[in-house]
């Protein structure tokens, strides 16, 4: 956690003390991966409040003041003794993650607080450039990817089922170091690859078709991200066309983002390829998105976006093309924004693959 960063917060809202319950929030301020509980931080306090199944982990794992919840010493009672032991009356929070319910129950249990600020992405905020031992753990976990696509290569055959890909893949990950999945694997194939986000299903993989595969892993708890598209058998004149396009748009990104663009100026490097090609209708989400200890973060390559992209910030670059009907590509790479350029984490393939 940078404290410097925390205590700019307090500078810059006027709040008396924090309440972070975001789970990766919560390990990034603590170091507790536990997920289960809530951080309270004040200019005077860093306390972790969490039940008996993880004070002890979260003691190995935390420089917090530890407090034990439970049904003799609830977690309200404690936020009394601590609001009063600050005479804090100001009081932020995670207004984008907190459920509603939760709110209404402290706002009508804490009387004692005057004013409930909602602090938007202020804490997400925090972790958007990433520490050298951050990145160690991302460029580790983009690699266990690599390693994934090459064992696919040796395995995608037509007659599987996209399910079947996504379990294949999915094992790849875990028995080259991933601990978890940092998001549910797409496998796309045929016409179901023109949706970005399709979710894998009984239908056979083709000779002819596109095959779309979206996955990553956790490694040390830090996200991986990549896209590649390949053809089972040989591509099409339109098919290569598609492809090619994308991944014309995606090296124009790749050499020209760097420090100190807008993150909608580093989406148009990309977009105003496809838009030139007459496929701009066919490009409908952002160029990419931060990545880190969850897999979408802040901040993002897109058209409405104007955060100042900073050196060893982590994105994905990932443009596409998807036409119903026909099919789509996605190709993409995670990489460290650098002042100069980037640093691209994934080294799998980019040429167009025909897998024979």
């Amino acid at each position: 956690m940078s404290r410097e960063a925390i205590m700019d917060i307090f500078g810059n809202t006027g709040v008396e003390a924090i309440l972070i319950t975001d789970p990766h929030n919560i390990r990034y301020c603590s170091g507790f991966r536990g997920g289960e509980g809530m951080v309270y931080i004040s200019p005077k306090q860093k306390v972790l409040i969490t039940d008996s199944r993880y004070t002890e982990a979260a003691a190995q794992e935390s420089d917090f003041t530890i407090i034990e919840e439970s049904h003799k010493h609830k977690r309200v009672q404690i936020l009394h003794e601590l609001l009063a032991a600050d005479q804090a009356d100001i009081v932020g929070y995670e207004d984008h993650y907190m459920h509603c319910y939760e709110f209404s129950r402290l706002q009508n249990t804490l009387g004692e607080v005057k004013q409930w600020m909602p602090l938007e992405e202020q804490i997400n905020r925090i972790r958007m450039i990433k520490t050298p031992e951050e990145l160690d753990r991302i460029r580790m976990a983009e690699s266990i990817g690599d390693k994934a696509f090459a064992g696919m290569m040796e395995i995608l055959h037509p007659g599987m089922t996209e399910i079947e890909a996504a379990a294949e893949l999915e094992y790849l990950l875990k028995i080259n170091g991933g601990q978890r999945l940092s998001f549910d694997t797409i496998i796309a194939s045929g016409k179901n690859s023109s949706m970005p986000h399709a979710i894998p299903t009984e239908k056979k993989l083709e000779a002819g078709d596109f095959v779309t595969m979206d996955f990553g892993c956790i490694y040390e708890g830090y996200c991986s991200d990549m896209t590649r598209t390949i053809v089972l058998g040989k591509a099409s004149e339109k098919q290569r066309e598609i492809y090619d396009l994308v991944l014309s748009a995606q090296e124009a990104a790749l050499n020209g983002i760097h420090a100190g663009m807008t993150g909608n100026a580093c989406d148009k490097l990309a977009r105003d390829v496809i838009v030139n090609a007459g496929y701009g209708s066919c490009f409908g989400h952002g160029l990419g998105h931060g990545v880190g200890l969850y897999i979408h973060e802040e901040p993002r390559f897109s058209p409405t976006d104007y955060n100042i992209i900073q050196e060893n910030m982590v994105l994905s670059v990932e443009p596409g093309i998807y036409i119903p009907g026909f099919g789509g590509v996605r190709i993409e790479d995670l990489v460290i924004v650098r002042e100069d350029g980037i640093e691209n984490l994934a080294h799998a393939p980019k040429h167009l693959i025909e897998l024979d």
